[in-house]
């Protein structure tokens, strides 16, 4: 799983700002992390989580895919969706999520852009949701693939309790700027032994350490940069058991000789130093 794909961002741009304390421990001593172009990270002081602060407030940050760029995430995702559907496929293969069976089969996909995932799993029998605050994005997976997408965040679909056996959300919490509210209301939507897959950008993988400020994940639209450690806290402070994590991505492609990056790719891969990660993380009772 090492194909390098251009991650998609609005432009730097002013918007309103606001301070706030550390998403996982609550913290508030902070010191500086990344310098980008027209923006910085900063490391939570206690639990060492990465992220921007000041920042964007939330009707800003939505603003973004809701009206200012949303044709323009449409075209993103329609012209990578084939090669970020196969990293999709191959992750999920990695953490054991397999088709539904009569125990479960209800599954809710957070940040589902067009539909290309959703559809490949109504195929194999899963009954399918999505959620995809892009409205053109949501709109495409309604009308050309038939799928029922909803366009709000999360939280103001007021989905019933216990309602999902499980929940995906791929590169998605990275752009939250409440990751623990979220990360809750996963919780109350999946039923009790349900599971929740999570990717996002690992800023403690080998890209990250040598790039830096121009790591391809440190960007305008990332709010946040997590480890495999400060993910780890987020779930189990919001009562998940984490069960498995896989990191991939050793070098991105083009950016080193063939065999040297397929060396680097199968040594992230097994020793946990890639450029992305997913959790296999399960709701108790």
């Amino acid at each position: 799983m090492g194909a390098s794909l251009k991650t998609w961002s609005t432009p730097v741009r002013e918007e309103k700002s606001l301070g706030i304390p550390c998403a996982v421990c609550g913290g508030n001593k902070f010191s500086p992390a990344l310098s980008c172009e027209g923006f910085f990270y900063v490391r939570c002081s206690n639990c060492g989580l990465v992220q921007m602060n000041p920042q964007p407030q939330i009707a800003e940050v939505e603003d973004r895919y809701r009206k200012s760029h949303g044709e323009d995430y449409l075209a993103y995702e329609l012209a990578n969706e084939i090669p970020f559907l196969r990293l999709q496929q191959l992750a999920l293969k990695d953490v054991d999520f397999g088709p539904p069976d009569e125990k479960a089969d209800r599954v809710l996909d957070i940040g589902c852009a067009a539909g290309a995932l959703l559809e490949k799993l109504r195929d194999e029998g899963w009954k399918t949701c999505g959620v995809e605050i892009c409205k053109p994005a949501a709109e495409y997976g309604r009308q050309k693939r038939g799928l029922d997408i909803r366009d709000l965040p999360l939280e103001e679909n007021h989905f019933p309790d216990n309602s999902f056996d499980a929940v995906l959300a791929s590169h998605l919490i990275e752009h939250l700027n409440k990751p623990s509210d979220f990360v809750r209301e996963v919780r109350r939507v999946l039923r009790p032994g349900g599971r929740f897959y999570l990717t996002t950008p690992n800023i403690r993988g080998l890209q990250a350490k040598i790039f830096r400020g121009r790591w391809r994940s440190a960007i305008f639209d990332h709010l946040y940069l997590f480890s495999v450690k400060t993910l780890r806290a987020l779930l189990e402070k919001n009562s998940f058991t984490v069960e498995k994590i896989i990191t991939w991505g050793g070098l991105a492609a083009g950016s080193a000789p063939v065999p040297l990056k397929r060396l680097a790719d199968k040594a992230a891969k097994r020793f946990g130093f890639g450029d992305v990660m997913m959790v296999r993380a399960l709701r108790g009772e």
